[in-house]
């Protein structure tokens, strides 16, 4: 499994902004109530949880002084969770984008009323994919400073000590 691709995110987003902006400006707006502020809070404090896991998590596979080992399982689900929510929080992301792009465009009441929301939640999707992407990072483990000191083949043992 390989790191998330910024272009994959990028991707995500924009199709996301595109189907916000068709399914708002075309059909949906006229019979929506108010934008609610839950998923708002949810994002935020999801991206509050993963930068908290990824500070965690980074001192304690660098064996911090007072930090006990961290579990090697522990940090695969870290990982898995990291890129389902760099992917989630770049569809939020585009979805929010693409309503606030629409809601600062349409000039009736009722969008100015939503901005606000929209652009919490645009702000919290963007802080969801920043803590998601640095949990990534910080689940890698730290190169080793001897590499050089060793034979392509020869894994285990330094050279000179067969």
């Amino acid at each position: 499994m390989g790191p998330t691709r910024v272009s994959t995110l990028v991707v995500a987003g924009l199709a996301a902004a595109a189907v916000a902006w068709l399914l708002i400006s075309g059909l949906y707006y006229d019979f929506a109530p108010d934008l609610p502020w839950l998923p708002v809070i949810t994002l935020a404090g999801l991206a509050v949880l993963e930068a908290y896991a990824a500070v965690n998590t980074r001192s304690r596979i660098e064996r911090r002084p007072g930090r006990e080992p961290v579990n090697p399982l522990l940090v695969a689900r870290f990982v898995v969770l990291a890129k389902a929510s760099a992917l989630a929080g770049a569809i939020f992301t585009g979805f929010y984008a693409g309503l606030t792009g629409w809601l600062f465009v349409e000039r009736t009441n009722a969008a100015v009323s939503d901005r606000p929301a929209a652009v919490a939640g645009l702000v919290a999707s963007l802080a969801l994919v920043t803590a998601a992407l640095w949990l990534e990072r910080s689940c890698r483990v730290p190169e080793q400073e001897d590499d050089e000191d060793r034979e392509p083949g020869d894994r285990e043992t330094p050279r000179g000590r067969r």
